[in-house]
């Protein structure tokens, strides 16, 4: 068995989980990879380095050590390339991950393979400017927001061909059941299981007394148009809370459901609510 290590080094523990982690993994016969960026910071493991690409490839697991974005940020690599996840909280809230750093005796059942997996469904999204199209894959959201002085945005909305709205406002997220319980949930939309399958889209302070959250079937193909209303109205788009993007007038948003799905390990067999009473609801 294969495991490559993907530690965020700018949480404050997580170095110190790494090594922990790998030498675990190595009293435990296991093969433990890591990307060739953090050669210098841990010659001292009993490691394998390898370019980015190459340890992906490589292992059967990804461990990713940090927080929920540090997760989010592996988990696309993860479902490109068919591998399972397995997170490690060294952030605040930690919702995605299997187990806190002080349960290091749980290493040794994810390598006996005593654990479940959740499927989650990610988001395709592509963006047309012009003649050119990019694509991304999100677990969480995609986010269409207005500049930080900037008026409020105007956009369309259709589904499957079929106009949903014209909304005027601060933008809208467009969220997987995953990502419900993030942004989406700040800007008032509903918590969904993520056994289910849907795009749930919520307006950002829209300009409307009628603006409500709206769930989509998972087969839905959204396009979100971009439409400038003066100079000082600029729109951008962000890919699971990633580097904003500008949209400029015509421009059009794709989304629907990807093709691929991340598939994270969990250890500790709890339900959904659970780790919501505790990690979100039971924080106030």
């Amino acid at each position: 068995m294969n495991i490559t290590i993907m530690p965020n080094l700018d949480k404050k523990n997580s170095a110190a989980c790494t090594r922990e982690v790998s030498r675990k993994l190595h009293s435990l016969g296991v093969g433990v990879y890591l990307d060739e960026c953090y050669k210098k910071e841990f010659s001292d493991c009993p490691v394998l380095f390898a370019p980015y690409d190459e340890v992906v490839e490589r292992c059967d697991v990804i461990i990713a050590i940090g927080g929920d974005g540090t997760i989010i940020r592996h988990a696309k690599s993860a479902a490109l390339h068919g591998k399972r996840l397995f997170g490690i909280n060294e952030g605040r809230v930690g919702f995605l991950a299997t187990m806190e750093p002080n349960q290091m005796e749980k290493i040794e059942d994810l390598v006996l393979g005593r654990y479940q997996v959740e499927r989650r469904m990610m988001l395709e999204i592509s963006h047309y400017s012009g003649q050119e199209k990019k694509t991304w894959y999100a677990l969480n959201d995609v986010v269409i927001s207005k500049g930080p002085f900037t008026r409020m945005i105007d956009f369309a909305v259709t589904c499957s061909g079929r106009l949903v709205g014209d909304y005027r406002g601060d933008g809208a997220v467009f969220a997987t059941p995953t990502g419900s319980t993030a942004y989406a949930l700040s800007a008032g939309g509903a918590i969904v299981d993520p056994a289910l399958e849907t795009i749930e889209m919520v307006a950002i302070a829209p300009h409307s007394l009628l603006s409500r959250p709206i769930l989509f079937s998972p087969d839905s193909v959204l396009i979100v148009t971009a439409q400038q209303r003066s100079e000082q109205s600029h729109a951008y788009f962000s890919v699971d809370g990633e580097a904003e993007i500008p949209l400029f007038t015509g421009d059009r948003i794709s989304i629907r459901r990807s093709p691929v799905y991340v598939e994270l390990i969990d250890l500790g067999g709890k339900a959904f609510y659970e780790v919501l009473q505790k990690k979100i609801i039971g924080r106030g």
